[in-house]
């Protein structure tokens, strides 16, 4: 085994944390070079190959299914992963366990795309002959177009050349990011051509902090008695007293057909106090035409909307009628703050 590496116990020297950030920046500029080299490549030579994968994979009756070994390996199941979330069903077999039954996974309705850089990766053999005998559609993604796995394809992704970001040119660094962000590109194009909407988005990611932001609106307010409101006309005692009981910081001021005319919030108090406060009717307070949230807006747009306007709490309107309240506190809980 090799030995292990002796560390210093002296603090690092200003030129050693130069030399650090220097190879970070190296790495950073070689493996966006690649990107950019893809970018050209995608409005030439890999653009017929590109249109044709998304038409393959969005005419299947099944799933996309993501191989490679290694390096690319993790990049298939990454791509699986990426698909899946975006609307295009993919599953990830991995090529050494296919020849050991995973092969049963594989159906006629399925796309298979294979990731090998040098196109010569000798598990995906198994692999490739099952798609050939069973007229599976076939996606390579390699750098080499004279390889085994380009030649058997049915479409071929081939790559540009681009040095690694390793000193020695060896771990796969550039290549593997090219391969996620080709991957990457042809999951947003299938999203896009399939009007993919953020409402779909949340059907498939119900969980965490992406779930709760893509929750709606409606589903956070509090209705009915638990809404503060007061009509036209009244005292500002009473809507004061409606501030104080309901406890979002303000009080909705309707008309006469229960039509939200005006907000009087705790920021409207302090800019008209005055000793007769009180006696004064609400609508000589109010902000009129308050700034509103809809039932069916996503969680995230209405968290926006109270950091846009620096306010705490919004109403929810439909068809002019207020039919709930929604406060910062409310997003907080449900994880979208």
């Amino acid at each position: 085994m090799p030995e292990q590496t002796m560390r210093s116990t002296d603090p690092p020297t200003r030129e050693q944390d130069d030399a650090l950030i220097d190879s970070g920046l190296r790495t950073l500029d070689l493996e966006a070079s690649g990107i950019r080299s893809l970018a050209v490549a995608l409005q030439n030579g890999l653009r017929a190959p590109f249109v044709a994968a998304v038409e393959m994979i969005r005419s299947a009756r099944g799933r996309v299914v993501s191989s490679g070994m290694g390096k690319s390996g993790h990049v298939a199941h990454s791509l699986a992963a990426t698909l899946s979330s975006t609307g295009t069903p993919a599953i990830f077999v991995h090529p050494a366990e296919a020849a050991h039954g995973d092969l049963g996974m594989i159906t006629s309705d399925d796309v298979i795309m294979a990731l090998s850089w040098s196109g010569e990766t000798v598990e995906l053999k198994n692999l490739i002959d099952y798609s050939r005998r069973f007229r599976i559609g076939l996606i390579a993604m390699t750098s080499d177009d004279a390889s085994t796995l380009s030649k058997a394809a049915d479409i071929a992704f081939v790559l540009p050349s681009a040095r690694e970001a390793c000193p020695h040119n060896l771990a796969p660094t550039t290549s593997s990011l090219m391969q996620l962000a080709l991957g990457h590109a042809l999951a947003i194009a299938l999203l896009e051509s399939r009007g993919f909407t953020p409402l779909d988005f949340r059907i498939l990611h119900p969980g965490g902090r992406l779930g709760a932001a893509l929750t709606f609106t409606r589903d956070l307010m509090h209705a009915g008695e638990a809404m503060p409101l007061v009509q036209r006309g009244e005292r500002m005692s009473q809507a004061i007293m409606e501030i104080s009981t309901k406890g979002f910081g303000c009080v909705g001021v309707t008309e006469a057909g229960g039509r939200l005319v005006g907000i009087i919030t705790d920021g409207d108090l302090r800019r008209h106090m005055r000793p007769d406060l009180l006696d004064l009717k609400v609508e000589q307070v109010m902000t009129a035409s308050p700034i509103c949230a809809r039932p069916e807006q996503l969680a995230s747009e209405t968290l926006q909307i109270l950091n846009a306007s620096k306010i705490t709490a919004v109403f929810v309107m439909e068809r002019g009628m207020p039919i709930g309240i929604v406060h910062l506190h409310d997003l907080l809980r449900a994880g979208v703050a």
